[in-house]
C-alpha cells in the first residue's frame, strides 16, 4: 500500500512528515475505498483517491493529533460508542493542534482554519465536545476518529514507551477497582522469557513471581497458562464496624445475556465524588432483549382508573380544534363555510374559531425496573419491594401506552462495573401485550445496584430510540445504590451525577420507591434534585401521578448548572 520510499509514489511519500510531527515512527498508507482519512496509532490511512495535496493535509492533521497526545488511549475510551461526541472532539481539537502546529511548521501556517482554537487543551476539547454547546463540523480533510481501531492494539512499534516499560514493571491480574482510570496489560514480559514445554509448577510460578515482582496474565499461552497466580478469600464474619448488606444476594443467570457478558456492551464515565471528576470509560453497560419463553395464562395487569385519569392529564403537544364557538383565532375556512352556506339561504351556527390546546400526545417514556438483589427485601406485609415495583410497571406502561405515548421497559442489575445489564422487557416499538408482560413477571431480584451506570444507558436508550421531543426516564428502585466499590457518598454522588448529565440532555427523571423502607433524607441524598416521591404502593400516588410528571417535565425548563 505504501510507496517504496519516502520521495515514491503513494502515499508512503509522507512517511517523514508524518514521523516528525507525531514525534514517533508512523507508517502511511491509503485507506480502503469509501473510508474517510484516519489513524490506529501506528499508521495514518489517507482517502484512497485523493489528490496528493489533499493526502498531505490528512497526513499532517492526523498526525498533529498523535503528537498533541489527543488520541491517547484514556481520552480515546471516553469517544468510543459515541461518533457524534467524536466528530465534534475531532472539530476541536484538529483546530487547536493546527494552530498550535502553525507557530512551529510554516507547512502547516496555510492550513490551520480560520479564527483562534476555542479550546487550549485537549480535555477542554473533550469537555466541549460533550456539552451542549454548537460545535461547526470539521472540514472532509480532517477525516475521522476510529476509537475501536485506535484501542484495538495500543501496544506495538513506533508506540511511546511508558513508564512501567522502562522500569520493567507491570501490573498483576484482576485487581480491585484502581484508583486510577488507566488499563493496563497485565502480561509480564519478563515471565514469557521463561516458558517452559515442562508441566506448569504452582511452586516455580510463585517463585518466579515473587523474584521478579510481576504476574502471568490470564488467557491462553503455551505454557503456565493453568497455573494460579493469586486467589481470593473470603470471609464469613465481619467486624463491628463493618456495613452489613440489607438482603443476602443470590447471583442467579436467568436473563442474563449468555456469551454477550464476555464481549460488546457501551462503556459509561463514573463520577468520582472524591477526587472531583470523572472516571472515562469506568462502567460497562450491555442491553438486550428478553426473548425467554414465558406462561401468558396470569399476565394480566390490575386497572387503575385513577392513574388513567391523572395521566390523561399529562398533554403536552399543542392540538389545534378548528370550528369552535370560541377560540383564540379565526377559523378562515370556518368563515369561507359560513359565508357560502348565508349566501346559499342557510342558517348555520357561528362556529368560526379555533381553539389550541395541550391535548396531543408526544411524551416518550423508558421505565426502568430495579431488578437488583436489594429489591428482594419485604414490607411488613409481607410482599417483597421487587414484586411492589414489578407491579407498579406494568400498571404504568399499560396506561400510558392505552393513552398513545411510547413506552419502553427495562430492567437494570449489575455484576461489578464490567457487567452492568439492562434486559429490555418492552422496546418502543413493541407492544406490550400478554408475552412481554409475562416476561415482566419472571424478572427475579438478583445482583448488586450500580445506579449510576443503569441510568446513563437507559438514558442513552431513550435519546436514541424514543423519537419524542418529549423524554421521561421513569426509575423504580428503593434508593440503595451499591456494588463492588459503589456505596455511601460515592454512589449517592454518582447517582445525582447521572440524573444531572439527563437533565442537560433534555430528558426528564422522576423516581418512585414503592414498598422501600427508605426515608426522605436518604431519597433526596440519592436523588438530588430529580423528582423523586415514595410510597407503599402505586395506588397511593395515583391521585398526584399528573403533578409528578408534569413537575418532572417543567424542571427542563429550569436554568440549571453547566455540566462539567
Amino acid at each position: 500500500m505504501t510507496g517504496p520510499g519516502p520521495g515514491g509514489p503513494g502515499p508512503g511519500r509522507f512517511r517523514f512528515l508524518a514521523t516528525f510531527v507525531a514525534g514517533r515512527a508512523v507508517e502511511v498508507a491509503r485507506a480502503p475505498a469509501g473510508e474517510a482519512a484516519h489513524t490506529d496509532g501506528r499508521t495514518v490511512f489517507v482517502s484512497a483517491d485523493g489528490p496528493t495535496a489533499r493526502q498531505r493535509r490528512e497526513v499532517l492533521v492526523q498526525s498533529a493529533l498523535l503528537g498533541a497526545g489527543s488520541l491517547d488511549r484514556p481520552r480515546v475510551k471516553a469517544l468510543r460508542a459515541r461518533p457524534q461526541v467524536a466528530r465534534r472532539y475531532l472539530a476541536l481539537e484538529g483546530h487547536r493542534v493546527l494552530a498550535d502546529l502553525a507557530r512551529r511548521n510554516p507547512l502547516a501556517a496555510g492550513l490551520r482554519p480560520d479564527g483562534e482554537p476555542r479550546t487550549a487543551s485537549a480535555e477542554e476539547s473533550l469537555d466541549l465536545a460533550r456539552s451542549r454547546a454548537e460545535v461547526a463540523e470539521p472540514p472532509d480533510w480532517f477525516g475521522a476518529i476510529r476509537p475501536s481501531r485506535l484501542l484495538a492494539d495500543s501496544a506495538g512499534p513506533g508506540t511511546r514507551a511508558t513508564d512501567q516499560d522502562l522500569r520493567l514493571r507491570f501490573d498483576p491480574i484482576d485487581l480491585p477497582e484502581a484508583d486510577d482510570d488507566e488499563e493496563h496489560s497485565g502480561e509480564s514480559k519478563i515471565l514469557k522469557l521463561f516458558e517452559t514445554p515442562l508441566p506448569a509448577s504452582q511452586t516455580l510460578a510463585d517463585l518466579l513471581q515473587k523474584l521478579l515482582g510481576g504476574s502471568r496474565a490470564a488467557g491462553d499461552g503455551t505454557a503456565g497458562a493453568e497455573a494460579r497466580v493469586r486467589s481470593v478469600r473470603r470471609t464469613s464474619e465481619v467486624g463491628e464496624h463493618a456495613r452489613h448488606l440489607p438482603t443476602r444476594i443470590h447471583f442467579t443467570s436467568d436473563g442474563a445475556p449468555g456469551a454477550a457478558i464476555g464481549v460488546g456492551g457501551a462503556w459509561y464515565p463514573e463520577w468520582d465524588v472524591h477526587k472531583d471528576r470523572y472516571r472515562p470509560g469506568w462502567c460497562r453497560v450491555i442491553d438486550f432483549p428478553l426473548t425467554t419463553a414465558a406462561d401468558t395464562s396470569a399476565a394480566g395487569v390490575p386497572r387503575d382508573e385513577v392513574l388513567r385519569r391523572r395521566l390523561s392529564r399529562v398533554g403536552l403537544g399543542p392540538a389545534v380544534r378548528r370550528g369552535r364557538p370560541d377560540g383564540d383565532d379565526l377559523d378562515i375556512e370556518a368563515l369561507i363555510d359560513l359565508f357560502v352556506d348565508v349566501r346559499s339561504g342557510h342558517s348555520p351556527p357561528g362556529h368560526v374559531y379555533v381553539e389550541r390546546r395541550k391535548l396531543a400526545r408526544d411524551l416518550g417514556v423508558l421505565i426502568l425496573l430495579d431488578a437488583s438483589g436489594s429489591a428482594g427485601d419485604a414490607d411488613p406485609d409481607g410482599l417483597a419491594v421487587h414484586d411492589h415495583q414489578r407491579r407498579a410497571a406494568a400498571t404504568l406502561a399499560a396506561a400510558l401506552e392505552d393513552l398513545g405515548d411510547r413506552v419502553a421497559v427495562h430492567a437494570f442489575r449489575s455484576h461489578g462495573r464490567h457487567a452492568v445489564h439492562l434486559p429490555a422487557v418492552k422496546t418502543f416499538g413493541q407492544r406490550f401485550d400478554a408475552l412481554r408482560r409475562a416476561r415482566l413477571n419472571q424478572i427475579q431480584p438478583s445482583g448488586y445496584t450500580r445506579l449510576g451506570a443503569g441510568i446513563r444507558g437507559a438514558g442513552e436508550i431513550l435519546k436514541a430510540r424514543a423519537g419524542t421531543p418529549h423524554r421521561l426516564l421513569l426509575v423504580l428502585s428503593d434508593g440503595f445504590p451499591y456494588d463492588d466499590g459503589y456505596e455511601g457518598r460515592y454512589a449517592e454522588a454518582d447517582v445525582r451525577k447521572a440524573l444531572e448529565e439527563l437533565h442537560s440532555d433534555g430528558v426528564a427523571c422522576l423516581c418512585l420507591s414503592l414498598g422501600s423502607t427508605a426515608s426522605t433524607t436518604a431519597l433526596k441524598r440519592v436523588f438530588g434534585s430529580a423528582g423523586h416521591a415514595s410510597a407503599a404502593t402505586l395506588a397511593d400516588l395515583s391521585p398526584r401521578m399528573d403533578e409528578l410528571f408534569l413537575t418532572a417535565l417543567r424542571e427542563l425548563t429550569a436554568p440549571r448548572p453547566r455540566r462539567a
